[in-house]
Protein backbone atom coordinates (compact mmCIF):
# COMPACT_ATOMS: atom_id res chain seq x y z
CA UNK A 1 0.00 0.00 0.00
CA UNK A 2 3.04 2.09 0.77
CA UNK A 3 3.83 2.31 -2.50
CA UNK A 4 0.62 2.54 -4.12
CA UNK A 5 0.47 5.38 -2.05
CA UNK A 6 3.93 6.75 -3.74
CA UNK A 7 3.25 6.38 -7.26
CA UNK A 8 -0.13 8.10 -6.74
CA UNK A 9 1.49 10.90 -5.57
CA UNK A 10 3.99 10.68 -8.66
CA UNK A 11 1.14 10.70 -10.92
CA UNK A 12 0.24 13.92 -9.71
CA UNK A 13 3.71 15.17 -11.42
CA UNK A 14 4.73 18.34 -9.62
CA UNK A 15 5.70 19.20 -6.20
CA UNK A 16 2.98 19.96 -3.75
CA UNK A 17 4.67 23.66 -3.53
CA UNK A 18 4.11 23.93 -7.12
CA UNK A 19 0.47 22.30 -7.57
CA UNK A 20 -0.71 24.71 -4.58
CA UNK A 21 0.68 27.91 -5.97
CA UNK A 22 -2.12 30.65 -6.21
CA UNK A 23 -3.87 31.97 -9.13
CA UNK A 24 -5.42 35.01 -7.58
CA UNK A 25 -4.60 37.39 -4.99
CA UNK A 26 -7.06 36.09 -2.30
CA UNK A 27 -5.16 32.77 -2.84
CA UNK A 28 -2.06 34.84 -1.28
CA UNK A 29 -1.14 33.95 1.80
CA UNK A 30 0.63 36.60 3.95
CA UNK A 31 1.86 39.84 2.50
CA UNK A 32 -1.27 41.63 3.38
CA UNK A 33 1.17 45.04 3.99
CA UNK A 34 1.13 44.99 -0.12
CA UNK A 35 -2.07 42.69 -0.85
CA UNK A 36 -4.57 43.72 1.78
CA UNK A 37 -7.88 45.51 0.62
CA UNK A 38 -6.57 48.86 -1.17
CA UNK A 39 -3.16 48.08 -1.16
CA UNK A 40 -0.87 49.08 -3.93
CA UNK A 41 0.12 46.53 -4.95
CA UNK A 42 -2.95 45.11 -5.20
CA UNK A 43 -5.06 47.81 -7.01
CA UNK A 44 -2.18 47.75 -9.61
CA UNK A 45 -2.62 44.07 -10.22
CA UNK A 46 -6.08 44.28 -10.20
CA UNK A 47 -6.17 47.11 -12.87
CA UNK A 48 -3.80 45.69 -15.23
CA UNK A 49 -1.73 48.74 -14.29
CA UNK A 50 1.61 46.76 -13.93
CA UNK A 51 4.43 48.70 -14.27
CA UNK A 52 8.61 48.18 -13.83
CA UNK A 53 8.95 46.56 -10.40
CA UNK A 54 11.44 44.86 -8.38
CA UNK A 55 9.83 42.03 -5.40
CA UNK A 56 13.04 42.27 -2.88
CA UNK A 57 12.47 39.65 -0.01
CA UNK A 58 13.94 36.41 0.97
CA UNK A 59 13.52 32.80 -0.23
CA UNK A 60 9.57 31.38 -0.36
CA UNK A 61 7.99 34.22 0.22
CA UNK A 62 5.72 34.70 -3.00
CA UNK A 63 7.74 36.58 -4.98
CA UNK A 64 7.85 34.34 -8.46
CA UNK A 65 4.13 33.47 -6.97
CA UNK A 66 3.11 37.15 -7.52
CA UNK A 67 4.46 37.08 -11.03
CA UNK A 68 2.62 34.00 -11.91
CA UNK A 69 -0.90 35.97 -10.22
CA UNK A 70 0.13 39.27 -12.46
CA UNK A 71 0.38 36.50 -15.70
CA UNK A 72 -2.84 35.24 -15.03
CA UNK A 73 -4.11 39.13 -14.78
CA UNK A 74 -2.53 40.78 -17.21
CA UNK A 75 -3.53 40.99 -20.84
CA UNK A 76 0.04 41.98 -21.76
CA UNK A 77 2.06 38.80 -23.13
CA UNK A 78 3.85 37.84 -20.48
CA UNK A 79 7.47 36.24 -20.40
CA UNK A 80 9.35 33.97 -18.15
CA UNK A 81 13.08 34.61 -17.97
CA UNK A 82 15.78 32.64 -15.78
CA UNK A 83 18.54 34.60 -14.49
CA UNK A 84 20.81 31.29 -14.55
CA UNK A 85 19.89 30.22 -17.87
CA UNK A 86 19.79 33.29 -19.90
CA UNK A 87 22.29 34.77 -21.50
CA UNK A 88 22.72 38.36 -23.46
CA UNK A 89 21.60 36.94 -26.91
CA UNK A 90 18.24 35.62 -25.21
CA UNK A 91 17.56 39.07 -24.02
CA UNK A 92 18.16 40.76 -26.99
CA UNK A 93 15.66 38.29 -29.25
CA UNK A 94 13.05 38.17 -26.69
CA UNK A 95 13.40 42.33 -26.40
CA UNK A 96 13.36 42.77 -30.38
CA UNK A 97 10.14 40.69 -30.39
CA UNK A 98 8.89 43.07 -27.40
CA UNK A 99 9.81 46.06 -29.51
CA UNK A 100 7.66 44.64 -32.47
CA UNK A 101 4.50 43.44 -29.79
CA UNK A 102 5.10 47.50 -29.06
CA UNK A 103 4.26 48.78 -32.40
CA UNK A 104 0.80 46.73 -32.98
CA UNK A 105 -0.25 47.92 -29.30
CA UNK A 106 0.98 44.70 -27.61
CA UNK A 107 2.18 45.53 -23.76
CA UNK A 108 5.20 43.00 -23.13
CA UNK A 109 5.84 41.67 -19.17
CA UNK A 110 9.20 40.21 -18.76
CA UNK A 111 9.58 39.01 -15.43
CA UNK A 112 13.69 38.00 -14.94
CA UNK A 113 13.90 35.55 -11.37
CA UNK A 114 17.03 35.93 -9.41
CA UNK A 115 17.62 39.26 -11.47
CA UNK A 116 20.88 39.84 -9.10
CA UNK A 117 22.55 36.78 -10.98
CA UNK A 118 22.57 38.75 -13.96
CA UNK A 119 25.87 40.75 -14.82
CA UNK A 120 26.25 44.29 -15.43
CA UNK A 121 26.01 43.77 -19.09
CA UNK A 122 22.96 41.36 -18.91
CA UNK A 123 21.40 44.16 -17.25
CA UNK A 124 22.07 46.85 -19.40
CA UNK A 125 20.45 44.63 -21.94
CA UNK A 126 17.16 45.46 -20.57
CA UNK A 127 17.77 48.97 -19.79
CA UNK A 128 16.97 50.77 -23.36
CA UNK A 129 13.80 49.06 -23.17
CA UNK A 130 12.35 49.49 -19.96
CA UNK A 131 13.71 53.44 -20.68
CA UNK A 132 11.30 53.67 -24.04
CA UNK A 133 8.46 51.29 -22.80
CA UNK A 134 9.01 48.07 -25.07
CA UNK A 135 8.69 46.30 -22.28
CA UNK A 136 7.93 46.22 -18.46
CA UNK A 137 10.24 44.60 -16.38
CA UNK A 138 9.56 42.62 -12.82
CA UNK A 139 12.41 41.18 -11.43
CA UNK A 140 12.66 38.71 -7.85
CA UNK A 141 15.62 38.78 -5.87
CA UNK A 142 16.45 38.31 -2.15
CA UNK A 143 19.46 40.30 -2.06
CA UNK A 144 19.38 43.91 -1.72
CA UNK A 145 18.74 45.73 -5.10
CA UNK A 146 20.77 48.73 -4.17
CA UNK A 147 23.53 46.61 -4.54
CA UNK A 148 22.91 44.04 -6.78
CA UNK A 149 20.56 45.91 -9.66
CA UNK A 150 22.26 48.53 -12.14
CA UNK A 151 21.50 52.20 -10.88
CA UNK A 152 20.13 53.23 -13.89
CA UNK A 153 17.72 49.76 -14.05
CA UNK A 154 16.38 50.08 -10.23
CA UNK A 155 15.25 53.69 -10.64
CA UNK A 156 12.89 52.82 -13.19
CA UNK A 157 11.67 50.65 -11.09
CA UNK A 158 9.46 50.44 -7.81
CA UNK A 159 10.54 47.89 -5.23
CA UNK A 160 8.11 45.96 -3.35
CA UNK A 161 9.19 44.60 -0.03
CA UNK A 162 8.18 40.85 0.55
CA UNK A 163 8.12 39.88 4.40
CA UNK A 164 9.13 36.51 5.57
CA UNK A 165 5.55 34.56 5.97
CA UNK A 166 4.61 34.35 10.05
CA UNK A 167 4.02 30.76 11.82
CA UNK A 168 0.32 31.31 11.53
CA UNK A 169 0.49 32.30 7.97
CA UNK A 170 2.67 29.34 6.86
CA UNK A 171 0.04 27.02 8.90
CA UNK A 172 -2.66 28.37 7.29
CA UNK A 173 -0.85 27.31 4.01
CA UNK A 174 0.05 23.99 5.70
CA UNK A 175 -3.97 23.24 7.00
CA UNK A 176 -4.98 24.02 2.98
CA UNK A 177 -2.45 21.85 1.50
CA UNK A 178 -3.70 19.19 3.49
CA UNK A 179 -7.57 19.99 2.73
CA UNK A 180 -7.03 21.09 -1.08
CA UNK A 181 -7.55 18.69 -3.69
CA UNK A 182 -4.71 19.90 -5.16
CA UNK A 183 -2.58 19.01 -2.14
CA UNK A 184 -3.83 16.00 0.14
CA UNK A 185 -7.71 16.29 -0.06
CA UNK A 186 -7.95 13.38 -2.19
CA UNK A 187 -6.38 11.17 0.64
CA UNK A 188 -7.13 10.35 4.34
CA UNK A 189 -4.33 12.50 6.02
CA UNK A 190 -4.25 13.42 9.88
CA UNK A 191 -2.29 15.84 11.14
CA UNK A 192 -2.58 18.25 14.10
CA UNK A 193 -2.09 21.50 14.27
CA UNK A 194 0.48 21.33 16.68
CA UNK A 195 2.67 19.03 14.24
CA UNK A 196 2.12 21.60 11.33
CA UNK A 197 2.91 24.70 13.67
CA UNK A 198 5.91 22.49 14.34
CA UNK A 199 6.44 22.46 10.36
CA UNK A 200 6.00 26.21 10.16
CA UNK A 201 8.42 26.90 12.77
CA UNK A 202 11.34 24.83 11.01
CA UNK A 203 10.35 26.63 8.01
CA UNK A 204 11.45 29.66 9.39
CA UNK A 205 9.22 31.87 7.25
CA UNK A 206 9.51 30.02 3.97
CA UNK A 207 6.43 28.68 2.39
CA UNK A 208 8.83 26.51 -0.02
CA UNK A 209 10.31 24.41 2.78
CA UNK A 210 6.82 24.66 4.70
CA UNK A 211 5.16 22.76 1.81
CA UNK A 212 7.89 20.48 0.73
CA UNK A 213 8.59 19.20 4.19
CA UNK A 214 4.73 18.24 4.67
CA UNK A 215 5.26 16.46 1.76
CA UNK A 216 7.95 14.30 2.58
CA UNK A 217 6.36 13.36 6.05
CA UNK A 218 3.01 12.62 4.65
CA UNK A 219 4.65 10.17 2.19
CA UNK A 220 6.60 9.00 5.34
CA UNK A 221 3.87 8.93 7.38
CA UNK A 222 2.02 6.16 9.37
CA UNK A 223 -0.14 4.13 7.26
CA UNK A 224 -2.85 2.01 8.29
CA UNK A 225 -6.37 1.04 6.87
CA UNK A 226 -6.36 3.72 4.16
CA UNK A 227 -5.58 6.61 6.97
CA UNK A 228 -1.81 7.97 6.64
CA UNK A 229 -1.25 9.86 9.99
CA UNK A 230 2.02 12.40 10.56
CA UNK A 231 3.05 12.77 14.32
CA UNK A 232 6.21 14.85 16.01
CA UNK A 233 8.09 12.00 15.53
CA UNK A 234 7.69 11.16 11.74
CA UNK A 235 8.41 15.28 11.07
CA UNK A 236 11.60 15.01 13.38
CA UNK A 237 13.16 12.00 11.03
CA UNK A 238 12.51 14.33 7.56
CA UNK A 239 14.17 17.15 9.47
CA UNK A 240 16.30 15.85 11.51
CA UNK A 241 15.84 18.65 14.10
CA UNK A 242 14.28 17.62 17.47
CA UNK A 243 11.03 19.53 17.78
CA UNK A 244 10.66 22.44 20.78
CA UNK A 245 7.89 20.65 21.98
CA UNK A 246 6.33 23.91 21.04
CA UNK A 247 2.56 24.25 20.98
CA UNK A 248 0.29 26.07 19.20
CA UNK A 249 1.12 29.67 21.25
CA UNK A 250 4.54 29.01 20.73
CA UNK A 251 5.19 28.95 25.14
CA UNK A 252 8.24 27.38 25.16
CA UNK A 253 9.24 29.38 22.28
CA UNK A 254 9.02 32.07 24.93
CA UNK A 255 10.36 30.16 27.95
CA UNK A 256 13.52 29.52 25.99
CA UNK A 257 14.26 32.50 25.16
CA UNK A 258 13.40 33.84 28.39
CA UNK A 259 15.79 30.75 30.30
CA UNK A 260 18.89 32.14 27.51
CA UNK A 261 18.49 36.12 28.57
CA UNK A 262 17.92 35.79 32.46
CA UNK A 263 21.12 33.51 32.39
CA UNK A 264 23.25 35.59 30.70
CA UNK A 265 21.98 38.71 32.86
CA UNK A 266 23.24 36.13 36.16
CA UNK A 267 26.36 36.41 34.51
CA UNK A 268 25.80 32.46 34.60
CA UNK A 269 28.02 31.28 31.16
CA UNK A 270 27.57 27.79 31.46
CA UNK A 271 23.66 27.95 31.60
CA UNK A 272 23.80 30.56 29.24
CA UNK A 273 25.26 28.07 26.48
CA UNK A 274 23.18 25.02 27.53
CA UNK A 275 20.00 27.22 26.89
CA UNK A 276 21.24 28.67 23.27
CA UNK A 277 22.27 25.31 22.71
CA UNK A 278 18.74 23.72 22.89
CA UNK A 279 17.35 26.28 21.31
CA UNK A 280 19.55 26.08 18.07
CA UNK A 281 19.68 21.81 18.05
CA UNK A 282 15.85 22.25 18.25
CA UNK A 283 16.16 24.31 14.96
CA UNK A 284 15.69 27.86 16.30
CA UNK A 285 16.63 30.31 13.62
CA UNK A 286 20.02 31.84 14.58
CA UNK A 287 18.75 35.09 13.03
CA UNK A 288 16.09 35.29 16.03
CA UNK A 289 18.51 34.62 18.87
CA UNK A 290 21.15 37.08 17.38
CA UNK A 291 18.31 40.11 17.47
CA UNK A 292 17.39 38.85 21.59
CA UNK A 293 21.17 38.91 22.12
CA UNK A 294 22.01 42.17 20.49
CA UNK A 295 19.64 43.85 22.21
CA UNK A 296 20.34 42.06 25.59
CA UNK A 297 23.80 44.44 24.52
CA UNK A 298 22.25 47.72 25.10
CA UNK A 299 19.38 46.28 27.55
CA UNK A 300 21.50 44.82 30.43
CA UNK A 301 25.30 45.77 29.37
CA UNK A 302 24.87 48.90 27.89
CA UNK A 303 27.30 51.55 28.36
CA UNK A 304 29.24 48.96 31.28
CA UNK A 305 31.24 47.09 28.30
CA UNK A 306 30.31 49.36 24.65
CA UNK A 307 32.29 46.63 23.34
CA UNK A 308 29.15 44.31 23.79
CA UNK A 309 27.22 45.58 21.31
CA UNK A 310 29.75 45.45 18.72
CA UNK A 311 30.42 42.06 19.36
CA UNK A 312 26.31 41.38 19.34
CA UNK A 313 26.24 42.95 15.80
CA UNK A 314 29.26 40.89 14.52
CA UNK A 315 27.37 37.42 15.54
CA UNK A 316 24.38 39.12 13.75
CA UNK A 317 26.14 39.54 10.47
CA UNK A 318 28.40 36.34 10.88
CA UNK A 319 24.73 34.19 11.45
CA UNK A 320 23.34 35.72 8.46
CA UNK A 321 26.25 34.98 6.37
CA UNK A 322 27.06 31.81 7.32
CA UNK A 323 24.33 30.41 8.97
CA UNK A 324 24.28 26.76 10.84
CA UNK A 325 25.93 24.65 11.96
CA UNK A 326 29.25 26.77 11.43
CA UNK A 327 27.61 30.39 13.49
CA UNK A 328 26.42 28.56 16.15
CA UNK A 329 30.12 29.23 17.34
CA UNK A 330 29.56 33.11 17.14
CA UNK A 331 26.66 33.07 18.97
CA UNK A 332 28.48 31.16 21.61
CA UNK A 333 31.13 33.63 21.76
CA UNK A 334 28.78 36.81 22.19
CA UNK A 335 26.62 34.67 24.71
CA UNK A 336 29.44 34.19 27.27
CA UNK A 337 30.74 37.82 26.58
CA UNK A 338 27.81 38.98 27.53
CA UNK A 339 27.32 36.70 30.67
CA UNK A 340 31.06 37.37 31.81
CA UNK A 341 30.35 41.32 31.08
CA UNK A 342 29.75 43.91 33.79
CA UNK A 343 25.63 44.74 33.65
CA UNK A 344 24.23 47.81 33.68
CA UNK A 345 20.43 48.70 32.45
CA UNK A 346 20.53 52.27 32.80
CA UNK A 347 20.12 52.99 29.27
CA UNK A 348 17.04 51.39 29.22
CA UNK A 349 15.72 52.74 32.56
CA UNK A 350 16.38 56.14 30.98
CA UNK A 351 14.25 55.10 27.68
CA UNK A 352 11.79 54.24 29.53
CA UNK A 353 11.58 57.38 31.75
CA UNK A 354 12.10 59.58 28.78
CA UNK A 355 9.00 57.68 26.95
CA UNK A 356 6.62 57.82 30.01
CA UNK A 357 7.05 62.09 29.88
CA UNK A 358 7.19 61.54 25.99
CA UNK A 359 3.95 60.04 25.92
CA UNK A 360 2.42 62.26 28.56
CA UNK A 361 3.65 65.66 26.73
CA UNK A 362 3.50 64.95 23.44
CA UNK A 363 2.57 68.55 22.04
CA UNK A 364 5.48 70.10 24.44
CA UNK A 365 6.75 72.63 22.00
CA UNK A 366 10.31 72.66 21.21
CA UNK A 367 12.31 75.32 22.46
CA UNK A 368 12.96 78.34 20.06
CA UNK A 369 16.48 78.67 20.12
CA UNK A 370 17.03 74.73 19.18
CA UNK A 371 14.57 74.99 16.48
CA UNK A 372 16.04 74.58 13.00
CA UNK A 373 15.56 77.76 10.56
CA UNK A 374 16.06 76.57 7.30
CA UNK A 375 14.04 80.18 5.59
CA UNK A 376 13.57 83.40 6.18
CA UNK A 377 10.66 83.84 7.59
CA UNK A 378 11.38 81.44 10.16
CA UNK A 379 14.60 83.03 11.23
CA UNK A 380 11.91 86.18 11.39
CA UNK A 381 9.53 84.03 13.59
CA UNK A 382 12.42 83.93 16.15
CA UNK A 383 13.45 80.14 14.99
CA UNK A 384 17.31 79.17 16.38
CA UNK A 385 17.75 82.80 17.75
CA UNK A 386 20.17 82.73 20.55
CA UNK A 387 21.63 79.17 19.70
CA UNK A 388 25.11 78.56 20.87
CA UNK A 389 26.60 75.86 18.92
CA UNK A 390 29.10 74.44 21.51
CA UNK A 391 31.93 73.79 19.17
CA UNK A 392 32.71 77.35 19.09
CA UNK A 393 33.13 77.19 23.32
CA UNK A 394 36.66 76.24 24.48
CA UNK A 395 34.63 73.49 26.93
CA UNK A 396 32.96 72.39 23.99
CA UNK A 397 29.90 72.66 25.72
CA UNK A 398 27.55 75.79 27.09
CA UNK A 399 24.60 75.85 29.69
CA UNK A 400 21.92 76.10 27.01
CA UNK A 401 18.27 74.66 27.83
CA UNK A 402 17.63 71.93 25.50
CA UNK A 403 14.39 70.49 27.42
CA UNK A 404 11.39 71.88 27.11
CA UNK A 405 10.51 74.22 30.42
CA UNK A 406 7.83 71.76 32.16
CA UNK A 407 11.06 69.51 32.08
CA UNK A 408 13.70 71.41 33.15
CA UNK A 409 16.35 69.56 35.74
CA UNK A 410 14.63 65.87 35.27
CA UNK A 411 16.76 63.25 34.90
CA UNK A 412 16.53 60.44 32.72
CA UNK A 413 19.90 58.70 32.34
CA UNK A 414 21.73 57.58 36.05
CA UNK A 415 25.07 55.47 35.07
CA UNK A 416 25.97 52.76 37.29
CA UNK A 417 29.39 52.61 38.89
CA UNK A 418 29.66 49.10 36.98
CA UNK A 419 32.31 48.22 34.66
CA UNK A 420 33.39 51.29 32.03
CA UNK A 421 30.12 53.18 33.02
CA UNK A 422 32.34 54.77 36.27
CA UNK A 423 33.77 56.83 33.86
CA UNK A 424 30.69 57.83 32.01
CA UNK A 425 29.34 58.57 35.56
CA UNK A 426 32.69 60.89 36.16
CA UNK A 427 31.96 62.65 33.22
CA UNK A 428 28.52 63.36 33.17
CA UNK A 429 29.20 64.76 36.95
CA UNK A 430 31.95 67.13 35.85
CA UNK A 431 29.66 67.80 33.32
CA UNK A 432 26.30 68.89 35.27
CA UNK A 433 28.46 70.24 37.59
CA UNK A 434 30.14 72.39 35.10
CA UNK A 435 26.53 73.74 33.50
CA UNK A 436 25.78 74.46 37.18
CA UNK A 437 28.48 76.74 37.60
CA UNK A 438 27.85 78.55 34.50
CA UNK A 439 24.78 79.25 35.55
CA UNK A 440 25.04 80.93 38.50
CA UNK A 441 27.18 83.41 36.97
Amino acid sequence: MQEQRTLMNAALGEPLAARLRPETIDEIVGQTHLLGPGRILRRIIEQDAVSSMIFWGPPGVGKTTLAHVIANHTKAKFINFSAVTSGIREIRTVMQQADENRMYGEKTIVFVDEIHRFNKAQQDAFLPFVEKGSIILIGATTENPSFEVNGALLSRCKVFVLKALSENDLATLLRRAIDSDKGFGRQQVVVSDDVLHMIAVFANGDARTALSTLEMAVLNGDYKDGVTTVTVETVEQCTSKKSLLYDKNGEEHYNLISALHKSMRNSDPDAAVYWLARMLEAGEDPIYIARRVTRFASEDVGLADPRALELSVAAYQACHLIGMPECAVHLTEAVVYLSIAPKSNALDVAYMRARDDAVKQLAEPVPMHIRNAPTKLMKDLGYGKGYRYAHDYAEKMTDMQCLPDSLVGTTYYEPTEQGLEVRFKERLEQIKAWKAAQKQK
